[in-house]
């Protein structure tokens, strides 16, 4: 079975985000599930250079409305995967992150710039692709391909199925009804049922509409968003493909990930012999600058620092994690007033409390080792990958009960820990004191050594690799094929063709 991996972001050249690491280990599982898999994303400039030697394999000239013209070049990851690489230095090659300039705002050319990936995505699934390889099924991943479904449906001559995968449904791409000319669609696309979105054009929406199925990434997220709270304006879409919709848990890449073999560590342990995790902690306060204090719980979190995340929950108690006594490592960027407040809570308790912003992949896996517990409190989470991470690194998660946080964090309680499923420490309401309270308990349980080592080694012997999750996805691939055969069987050239026979 072959399949096109369409998306924006991929590791460890471009990523946002869990996206990016998705899109490398994701197509690897596939790949070792048995699958021809190859990977199409924007030439950005990192992966140029990272594939000098990149082979030229097709020419896209005037793809289509104003969209630029591109080369599509192939090169091969260290894993063995094809990359099919867009070239177009003047949409890619820039300062900044896949969709953001370097002061952080939206590209003005976005429209144009993941038309083109969605155009390019869709004419390399149809019948008028230039390469000799021809996939069964192009897979797309978040708004950025979600015009792929669409230029298929209006192009004509598809010869593979599509799939449209929702990382977050809060990210729609939303333009100006005058784009859909640059962008070459058609104009019956601009349709209630279509690409139209209360008077704006919408790529998520179009993949939504178009594609033949739909998945995301956490059986949680895939009802949670077929309601008006998270469906962000898509609910009732979304409920009336309710039966084309299916939630599947991310995975993790265990081999990055193992604080057995973990290279940015400065001791690695395992799950016999946990000695080493207190070595990083004390390591990991060393780097930051944080007091040593035996008695006192270190709290490890890294992530994007935005309202979605609750990081605001936890400014708004900073004060009281510092009396605890307690202290937070954090690592990561977003909004600059809520950088502000922690930064300043850092300022006024540097013992207690340590903010780096932007992202270090180092400092992210020492953090995971070292703390004691990893802090999510997150507003909505479509799946999370550090919970997992955390889980692995016997490091126990305080989250929020939504998506793929509620499916893979279990609370810690006394019927839980009788039945060895409690891993972590759940909380329901969206509160900076609902949250302090979780805070509370948790370290209660840190505080009694065998109720904790219990709870790292349900975590850690936990399974989040990508197996399971390639199994699911080859699964809907096969079940496009058998729905395409069978409706080449109903066709009526096919009847005709059964007529003449007989």
């Amino acid at each position: 079975m072959k399949i096109l991996f369409a998306t924006p972001e991929l590791a460890p050249w471009m990523k946002s985000g869990g996206l990016g690491e998705i899109s490398a280990s994701l197509p690897a599982a596939l790949h070792e599930a048995g699958m021809d898999v190859r990977i199409l994303v924007p030439a950005y400039a990192p992966l140029l250079a990272a594939f000098p030697d990149a082979k030229l394999v097709a020419e896209f000239a005037h793809p289509g409305g104003n969209l630029l013209s591109a080369r599509l070049l192939e090169a091969k990851a260290g894993n063995g995967l094809p990359l099919l690489l867009i070239d177009c230095p003047a949409y890619y090659v820039r300062a900044g992150s896949a969709y953001l300039d370097g002061a952080g705002n939206d590209f003005a050319d976005n429209h144009l710039r993941f038309g083109l990936l969605s155009r390019i995505a869709a004419l390399l699934a149809g019948s008028a692709s230039p390469l000799r390889w021809r996939p069964h099924v192009l897979h797309c991943n978040d708004w950025p391909c979600g015009l792929a479904p669409a230029y298929l449906h209006f192009m004509g001559g598809a010869t593979a199925s599509t799939v449209m995968s929702i990382h977050n449904l809060a990210f729609q791409g939303i333009f100006p009804a005058d784009t859909l000319e640059a962008l070459g669609l058609s104009a019956a696309a601009y349709a209630i049922d279509g690409v139209e979105y209360w008077g704006r054009l919408s790529f998520m929406k179009a993949g939504l509409h178009y594609a033949q199925r739909i998945t995301t990434v956490s059986p949680r997220y895939a009802e949670e968003i077929q309601t008006e709270a998270f469906g962000y304006g898509f609910a009732g879409l979304l409920r009336w493909r309710n039966r084309d919709l299916t939630g599947i848990l991310n995975g993790i890449d265990t081999r990055a990930w193992d604080p057995a073999t973990d290279t940015y560590l400065p001791r690695r342990y395992e799950f016999a012999h946990m000695k080493g995790k207190g070595a990083n902690k004390t390591a990991l306060r060393q780097r930051l600058g944080l007091a040593q204090e035996s008695s006192c719980p270190l709290f490890g979190a890294v992530s994007r620092i935005t309202h979605q995340k609750g990081l605001d929950l936890l400014a708004d108690i900073g004060e009281e994690i510092a009396q605890l006594p307690a202290q937070v490592a954090l690592l990561g960027a977003g909004d600059k007033r809520l950088e502000a407040a922690l930064m300043s809570l850092a300022a006024r308790h540097p013992e207690r409390f340590s903010v780096t912003l932007g992202y270090d992949e180092g400092l992210a896996h020492q953090i995971e080792a070292g703390a004691d517990m990893f802090l999510m409190p997150s507003r909505f989470e479509p799946c999370g990958l550090n919970q997992m991470y955390s889980l692995r690194y016997g490091t126990p998660p305080i989250v929020r009960a939504t998506g793929g946080l509620a499916d893979t964090v279990v609370d810690c309680n006394e019927a839980t820990l009788a039945d060895d499923t409690a891993n972590g420490f759940v909380f329901a309401e969206i509160s900076a004191q609902a949250l302090l309270g979780t805070i509370r308990r948790a370290i209660s349980a840190w505080h009694d050594t065998t109720l904790w080592r219990k709870l790292q080694c349900n975590g850690m012997l936990l399974d989040f690799g990508w197996a399971k999750a390639a199994a699911a996805y080859k699964e809907i691939y096969a079940g496009l094929g058998e729905k395409k055969k069978a409706d080449r069987a109903r066709s009526p050239a096919a009847a005709d063709k059964a007529g003449t026979a007989a």
